[in-house]
């Protein structure tokens, strides 16, 4: 199948053509089968076709396949906010608007805060991903491919160490950072809000330190300036818990959410504190697709399946089988095996050089080996020499014990 149509600007990871899949599991257009370790990069908490899933968006195409909320409202847009709010744990009143992803987002939750302060400046992170549109793009914290030959970002923009035990940035080492940017690169006046992950998905699942997280809460409230987690890769129990912001222990003024919302069906949302959604005036926010009814009807249907109890168990079951693995392997002492990053079912395999240093060949290595055994593996990190761990969160035990072998099978061949 002919592929020149298609820009050879976009990167593919794993140079094959999938027919279809369920949970776990996917087939490529040859019949070969393959364990999902990707999820869609993140999308397919559920896996693929979840039942509930496919019945809702089913259902929902015999009724109304679209219509723009902002002409006029549709009752699975208006159900799906109330669930999403209610699902959202914080003790403020919540509200919120759908997008057509976690970029728009994004987007959207830089027009809320330049409204609500009446600032532009932004603080993000070293090695954060919040999307590919021009303005998502200056929050990333690396420029390589992302920002690449595309001229002048929208700004301004500022960057921080990203303070984690798993890259070994510590909370003094990042407030520090914080204290000269405000001493030589900005006032801090001027500052809308901090943008920050939880735990960095295309950084390579670095969970941000409690310590600064709370510093960072501390501060955004002396100084009247907003806090925006991204849990579009975090979120939706990812973690074992519903987002990663609770276990730090903080709550964020926004949300940016997306990926696993609708089971793989394209949505994204902002929510957060009422009184920043509401600021912007009449027709601020909106958009053709945002919302659309069959998106929302997979939404509902995830949120069915995502109770407390489910994600606690999922995420515990996926933790303690990938933890046990690597301290085997590390036991083992399996080549180029660096440190084991992430937290619950969000989780990182480093691969490194005798000396620490990354080791991105053999990741590259490590994709092809995998890819032939039947395992599809995603890359991250700096140096893309972090594998993500994104396998649903509903896979079977076998099916994920099967994928562990295959990885320990061709981590044990890695040269």
């Amino acid at each position: 199948m002919s592929r020149e149509t298609i820009s050879q600007s976009i990167s593919i990871v794993h140079p094959i053509s999938l027919s279809h899949g369920k949970n776990a599991e996917v087939w490529d257009t040859a019949g070969k089968r393959y364990i999902d370790f990707v999820g869609g990069i993140g999308v397919l908490n559920l896996g693929h076709c979840h039942p509930g899933v496919v019945a809702a968006i089913v259902q929902q195409a015999t009724k109304l396949t679209h219509y723009a909320f902002n002409a006029v409202p549709h009752a699975p847009y208006i159900e799906l906010m109330g669930r999403l709010t209610a699902f959202i744990p914080v003790d403020y009143p919540v509200s919120g608007m759908l997008t057509n992803s976690g970029a728009e987002a994004a987007e959207n939750a830089l027009k809320i805060v330049r409204g609500a302060t009446g600032r532009t400046a932004v603080i993000a992170f070293d090695g954060a991903f919040h999307g590919r549109t021009l303005a998502t793009l200056n929050l990333n914290g690396k420029v390589a491919p992302y920002k690449q030959k595309v001229g002048v970002l929208p700004g301004p923009v500022y960057h921080l160490p990203y303070p984690s035990a798993d890259n070994g940035v510590t909370c003094a080492e990042a407030l520090k950072a914080m204290d000269r940017l405000f001493s030589v690169e900005i006032d801090v006046e001027d500052v809308a809000c901090f943008i920050i992950e939880p735990v960095q998905g295309e950084g390579g699942f670095l969970v941000l330190d409690i310590e600064f997280a709370h510093a960072l809460r501390r501060f955004c409230d002396e100084k009247n300036i907003l806090l925006i987690a991204d849990e579009i890769q975090s979120g939706f129990g990812r973690t074992g818990q519903r987002f990663a912001f609770s276990r730090l222990g903080i709550e964020p003024d926004l949300i940016l959410l997306g990926k696993s919302i609708a089971g793989g069906v394209p949505l994204g949302a902002v929510v957060g504190r009422k009184a920043l959604l509401d600021n912007l005036p009449k027709g601020g926010l909106g958009g053709t697709y945002s919302g659309n009814p069959i998106a929302c009807a997979a939404a509902l249907a995830t949120l069915e399946a995502m109770t407390d109890e489910h994600l606690q168990t999922w995420g515990s079951q996926q933790e303690e089988a990938i933890v046990s693995r690597y301290e085997q392997w590390r036991a083992q002492g399996v080549p180029y095996l660096g440190r084991l990053t992430g937290v619950g079912a969000m989780r990182g395999i480093e691969l490194a050089n005798a000396d620490g240093s990354p080791a991105p060949k053999q990741l590259s290595q490590l994709l092809s080996l995998a890819r032939d055994a039947g395992l599809l593996l995603m890359p991250s990190g700096k140096s893309r020499h972090i594998i993500r761990l994104l396998a649903p969160l509903t896979i079977e035990p076998a099916v994920l014990e099967e994928g562990l072998d295959m990885l320990e099978a061709c981590l044990k061949q890695l040269t």
